[in-house]
């Protein structure tokens, strides 16, 4: 059975027993209506021209995992930022994993999505934000329509948090392949500041398929810094969706590290709806083996005054490919936009392939805004300098390759994710470096 009819038959049986409202009902019915008639993206749809599944979704996924293996903090440590104090939600095999978490209700909830479906003093919100940003596209109709776990963070107005929060999904191999499909809702009301650290990582080389969606929103004065650290085995894909809407005066940014996995697909999307808003859009992509990074990205400037910021970088080795299609659309009212996109590539291996498409849409005529793109190899002259100041090539290669990625790193806020970055760099380059943070 392909896995587009498991899924459509397994419907009922996931849907029983579900104790949601109605409207959730009404969203995941007609999400899955959605996903019926559109199927999964194939190559002959231009978003998706430079990217195919077809590999992928030819492994017979278990959809919801029965057993859950025990998982050690130990085991597991490694992967969580653990310099510092932290709240954690955690997931294993698409179930929430209390031993893991640190969660909390006072003064903010930092909790469950399942919580918020069904319990009656959530309603308000999930019936003003629960997928109101989210795309009717194939992926996103089917991660709405199998909802059920995924992080609930809710901050109310004027709430710092005085810590960052990771989101953890591990997979443990309980199935011989997997699929899950996690859902996060955030909330930052006015003027409340959060940050956050997401994670999908698989303990076993075991097929997995991620499809992941997130849905943020900003609200007027808020603050919202978010980094995503994909650094999985060569049998994990990873399709993310995430959808983000700001209010006037706010600020989002989000750091994308690409560095591990089989195929991995980051969808991001900004919505501006009001004045005076930034958004901040960066990515590090290191791939080798024949590993798949297709990043798309969109900002859509609605409102006066705003500015976006787009830097990505990438370097790619062996037979690895990667994407970058990154679009700005500037509405006619949206005059005054500052919109800034740069995509910078170096292809370290002559079989290693890049394809970018940077695109402007403006249809505003007082407005600041640019794209570039560039394609490259190391420069020689840099590494001759270095090599003659007793730097070894292997060394310098490093050197000028994390010189390369700062651009990007220097914006990260959080210490110990810059440290752990850095790290996973140098690690991907082969090399021990003792970088000055």
């Amino acid at each position: 059975m392909e896995l587009k009819d498991k899924l459509l038959s397994s419907y009922v049986a996931f849907e029983n027993g579900k104790n949601i409202n109605s409207d959730v009902h009404d969203i995941r019915s007609k999400a899955l209506q959605n996903f019926e008639k559109l199927g999964f993206p194939t190559k002959k749809l231009e978003a998706w021209k430079y990217t195919s599944l077809n590999a992928v979704l030819k492994e017979d996924y278990c959809i919801f995992p029965k057993a859950k293996k025990a998982v050690e903090l130990a085991d597991v440590k490694q992967y969580f930022i653990h310099d510092i104090d932290t709240y954690n939600i955690v997931f294993i095999d698409g179930k929430y994993s209390s031993f893991l978490s640190n969660t909390t209700h006072d003064g903010k909830d930092i909790c469950l999505l399942s919580s918020a479906l069904t319990k009656s003093k959530y309603k308000a919100v999930i019936e003003n934000y629960f997928n109101k940003i989210a795309k009717q596209d194939n992926m996103t109709s089917l991660n709405t329509a199998f909802t059920n776990e995924g992080a609930y963070i809710y901050i109310p107005r004027n709430v710092e948090v005085e810590k960052p929060i990771q989101i953890i999904n591990f997979t443990t191999g309980s199935e011989a392949a997997t699929m899950v499909q996690p859902r996060n809702l955030i909330i930052a009301e006015r003027n409340a500041h959060v940050q956050i650290i997401e994670r999908h990582q698989s303990l076993t080389s075991n097929p997995v398929l991620t499809n992941a969606v997130t849905e943020i929103f900003v609200d007027t004065h808020a603050n919202v810094d978010y980094y995503k650290i994909q650094n999985d085995v060569a049998t994990a894909s990873l399709v993310d969706n995430t959808y983000i809407e700001q209010q006037k005066e706010s600020y989002c940014s989000v750091h994308t590290f690409s560095f591990g996995g089989n195929i991995t697909r980051n969808n991001l999307n900004f919505f501006q709806k009001g004045e005076h808003i930034n958004s901040v859009l960066k990515g590090v992509t290191i791939t080798e083996g024949k590993q798949h990074v297709d990043h798309h990205t969109l900002v859509h400037h609605i409102e006066p005054n705003c500015e976006s910021h787009q830097d990505y970088k990438g370097i790619y080795n062996d037979r690895s490919t990667g994407v970058f299609n990154g679009k700005v659309v500037v509405e006619k009212e949206a005059q005054k936009t500052n919109a800034y996109q740069q995509n910078n590539n170096i292809l370290i291996s002559d079989k290693a392939t890049i394809n970018a498409k940077p695109q402007l849409e403006i249809f505003a005529d007082d407005v600041k805004c640019s794209h570039g793109c560039t394609i490259g190899q190391l420069d020689d002259q840099a590494l001759f300098y270095m090599q003659q100041r007793g730097i070894p090539k292997k060394e310098a290669n490093a050197l000028l390759m994390y010189a390369f990625a700062n651009t990007v790193l220097e914006s990260v806020k959080i210490p110990e994710v810059k440290q752990r970055i850095t790290k996973l760099i140098a690690d991907k380059l082969g090399v021990n470096i003792g970088f000055d943070l």
